[in-house]
């Protein structure tokens, strides 16, 4: 067993994982808490929007309210031209309404997905760093050829069999 190379490779692969675990660990979710302080702060600002929209849609139906108060005045007048401006301002409404929420919406959606993939990136960039970097430090000549040689050896006998 302790003489098998296969054993000191496993056991030199947990030392380093072991080895590298905390540092990485650490640089990550320090990274990764800038990164959550900065998607909170991006959902309140659509949280915001989103609170904007909804206040714009009270006063939108406060003015609804006041137009149907005016369209009663004018139904004495004319029952005709009531109905064209009901019918005017509800559509108006509606559609002011169903644009700023679909704008809310759309701007939600991006944002959660720009957040992700951002975080996707940068622990993908991190982690490819730190490797090459433990990579660099931990080999030398001497390593780095007999880790080429036995690459060669195992190619080798694999491509025999």
């Amino acid at each position: 067993m302790f003489s098998d190379p296969q054993f000191w490779v496993a056991v030199s692969f947990l030392l380093f994982i072991a080895a590298i675990f905390n540092p990485v660990r650490k640089m990550l979710t320090s990274n990764l808490d800038s990164q959550i302080k900065e998607i909170k702060s991006k959902i309140d600002e659509a949280e915001n929007l989103r609170a904007d929209a909804l206040n714009t849609l009270n006063e939108l139906k406060l003015k609804e309210a006041n137009v149907e108060k005016e369209i009663k005045i004018l139904k004495n007048n004319s029952d005709a031209k009531m109905k064209e401006l009901k019918e005017l301002s509800l559509k108006k409404l509606s559609e002011q309404i169903e644009k700023k929420q679909i704008l809310a919406n759309n701007k939600i959606d991006q944002l959660l997905r720009d957040t992700n993939n951002t975080i996707k990136l940068y622990i993908a960039n991190i982690s490819i760093e730190a490797t090459t970097n433990l990579l660099k430090q931990n080999l030398t000549k001497e390593k780095k050829s007999e880790l080429i040689d036995k690459s060669i050896k195992d190619l080798n006998s694999v491509l025999k069999n």
